[in-house]
């Protein structure tokens, strides 16, 4: 089978989930071709997803998919699209977003079938919400439609998301199979490196690490973050919160903490996640909006307590048990929880114990990509595609 995979520009998770498939279908005997920003495939070398050389080869074509509408960039998008797939004819063509999975929709539909050459089967994952309202909310809803109404398939990340495709008329909706990868977030960090850890970011002894991980865009609510760290203040000793991540709000974050006179660490792209989790004594994720966050499997694993917004997929990954959930915009929510967990023993060990409980749940790589395998033999069977 020939596997084509699309996606927009990506700085995260959806870019490690895409990486992940293709070197797993590729494995297993697929040939994959990725299509998307020249950019993202120096991040993430998709070249390199398929693993030992015995394996399927995992292949990358530059198709320029900016992050937001740009009128003559998505016109060259979608030509190039329509070329690349027309000539390399594979049997499913699984873009990710909605913004991917539009442009994709469309280049397909412009491809001519032959007797022994059918259109792709169309699989699209939704990762995120559309924006609500304005110019942006308005356009995304008409990439949600032209997405509904072509792809075989609409997979989604969370079950609000499943809801809404299903509202808008997709005609087969599905949950999205999502891993982190368990061999980089598992519990296993020493305790000389967690003692390392505090030191480089200069936690006194018995001072707690509040740690927050992502790209720091307004989705991920940082801004609230340092809010609700002015809320919690009156801890003795004050608690040390540690931002990993970059992104487009970095200057203005570092400001604001600076004018609150917050005691905060911005690590910037930190390689060493799991490290980080193990020194925190808390994790926040104060998000807006989430799909399936895989920083959040990665706490979970790390067995650390956990603070969330109550939005998305949180609560699909985190269950009822393994993480505070609060109402999203409330910096007091979020100072009263991390505040809970601090100065209770028994909570942070309950929480702990229903993190790592919650961990073994989850799915690894292996089902994350079997899930995705069925969903393309179904599509190809569907459209009448030659299956291997």
């Amino acid at each position: 089978m020939k596997l084509a995979l699309v996606l927009g520009t990506s700085t995260g998770g959806t870019a490690r989930h895409v990486r992940m498939l293709a070197g797993g279908c590729a494995a297993r005997g697929l040939r994959v071709e990725v299509f998307g920003p020249a950019q993202t495939d120096r991040e993430f070398g998709f070249g390199d997803a398929a693993g030992e050389p015995a394996a399927g080869r995992v292949g990358f074509t530059a198709v320029e998919i900016a992050d937001r509408p740009r009128v003559a960039g998505d016109l060259r998008a979608i030509t190039r699209l329509r070329r690349l797939l027309q000539a390399w004819r594979p049997d499913v063509a699984h873009a990710h977003g909605l913004r991917a999975g539009a442009l994709t929709a469309i280049a397909v539909a412009f491809i001519r079938p032959t007797v022994h050459d059918p259109k792709p089967a169309l699989i699209v994952t939704v990762h995120n919400a559309p924006p609500a309202g304005g110019t942006a909310g308005a356009i995304y809803r008409i990439l949600e439609l032209i997405v509904v109404r072509n792809a075989e398939t609409v997979l989604c990340v969370s079950a609000d998301l499943e809801g809404r495709m299903r509202a808008a008329g997709a005609r087969r909706v599905g949950r999205a199979v999502v891993s982190a990868p368990v061999a980089s977030s598992a519990p296993d960090v020493s305790a000389e490196t967690r003692t390392a850890v505090r030191a480089e970011f200069g936690a006194a002894p018995g001072q707690a690490i509040v740690l927050a991980a992502g790209r720091l865009a307004a989705q991920k609510g940082f801004g609230l973050l340092l809010d609700a760290a002015a809320r919690w203040r009156s801890l003795r000793p004050e608690p040390l919160l540690v931002i990993a991540g970059e992104g487009p709000l970095a200057g203005e974050l570092e400001a604001r903490a600076a004018s609150l006179g917050l005691p905060v660490r911005f690590a910037g792209t930190r390689s060493d996640v799991p490290a980080l989790l193990a020194a925190a004594d808390v994790f926040v994720l104060p998000s807006v909006w989430e799909g399936q966050p895989l920083i959040l499997q990665e706490a979970l694993r790390a067995g650390v307590p956990i603070v969330a917004t109550r939005v998305g997929g949180n609560l699909d990954v985190g269950g009822q048990d393994a993480a505070i959930l609060v109402p999203p915009g409330d910096a007091q929510a979020v100072a009263d929880a991390v505040r809970a967990v601090l100065g209770d023993p028994a909570l942070a060990a309950r929480l702990r114990r229903a993190a790592a409980a919650r961990a073994r749940d989850l799915p690894d790589e292996d089902a994350a990509v079997g899930a995705a395998l069925a969903e393309y033999r179904r599509a190809a069977r569907s459209s009448s595609a030659p299956v291997e």
